[in-house]
């Protein structure tokens, strides 16, 4: 088994924990506290490191569960990735183009906003991060089954949504 070593193990992964804990929080400053304290976290159980398979989904994990009750925590007074501001679309749109997209982008947002956690956490980890569904099942501590049937529904939500507001503008 390989040795684990924070600065190149653990240390690169901070930015898809921030991603991960700003996804479930919605808050940019929560999301960046919980990043910290999940790598204090992680130090912590250094001695730990050789029984785990792998370092980025315990640390992910760890991350989720700080993320989890940090929203019991403020009791869901969250607000909107909006907050956070708009991405940029690719520059070759045309100013009208451009408005559409960062409409829908903003759109889709606010959709996965108002999706339940565990469907919000199976889409972050898979469509946002790239990971496996063996990897989100270890993450969200459920089955890969109720991972596919999550991302499923997540989507389908949404698509739905995106669907209603295409066709009739609301």
């Amino acid at each position: 088994m390989n040795k684990i070593s924070f600065q190149h193990d653990v240390l690169p992964l901070k930015d898809k924990l921030y991603r991960l804990a700003l996804r479930i929080t919605l808050n940019p400053g929560d999301a960046e506290d919980i990043v910290q304290d999940t790598l204090i976290k992680v130090w912590n159980r250094r001695e730990k490191w050789n029984e785990i398979v792998s370092i980025e989904a315990f640390s992910l994990t760890i991350c989720r569960n700080l993320s989890l009750d940090s929203i019991k925590r403020h009791e869901n007074k969250n607000h909107s990735l909006e907050d956070v501001g708009p991405e940029r679309p690719d520059s070759a749109f045309n100013p009208y183009e451009e408005m559409l997209q960062n409409d829908r982008i903003s759109l889709i947002k606010t959709f996965i906003d108002t999706l339940p956690e565990k469907q919000k956490s199976c889409m972050q980890l898979r469509d946002f991060e790239g990971k496996t569904y063996k990897e989100i099942a270890e993450v969200m501590q459920i089955t890969e089954e109720q991972v596919k049937v999550n991302l499923f529904r997540a989507r389908q939500t949404i698509k739905q949504k995106f669907k209603k507001v295409d066709d009739y503008g609301l």
